[in-house]
């Protein structure tokens, strides 16, 4: 997956926005105001960080070569992910979309609503 397609993808769930809060090569993905992913659009090879489960964490770091402890991040609770290599799309996509739901089950039940309204 390139990082115009992991972008795209992640601006198309509900209610996502996307800015550069922190530097020029760190793009923001969030919801309800609360990140889910952070692509850093100058690393080579492409990494995004994305939210994880602590279990499921240290079961996809322990599966996948490309899947780190979140690069200044939380690392109990943040993955890095190297794009490319032997990564399939559908597996970046369910990380993204477990991301995405963390966050969304985080957030005020008033935002919650609003967002499965759209």
């Amino acid at each position: 997956m390139n990082t115009e397609t992991l972008r795209s993808y992640c601006i198309s769930k509900p209610g996502a926005t996307e800015s550069f809060p922190f530097d020029e090569s760190t793009l923001v993905f969030k919801v309800g105001g609360k990140i889910f992913a952070l692509l850093d659009i100058d690393s080579r090879p492409t990494t995004v960080n994305l939210k994880c489960d602590p279990e499921r964490a240290v079961q996809l770091r322990e599966e996948h070569a490309a899947v780190v402890p979140g690069f200044h991040m939380n690392k109990r609770h943040w993955n890095t992910v190297t794009l490319g290599g032997t990564l399939r799309s559908s597996d970046l996509h369910d990380w993204i979309d477990h991301s995405y739901e963390l966050v969304v089950k985080s957030l005020p039940k008033a935002v919650r609503t609003e967002l499965s309204s759209n």
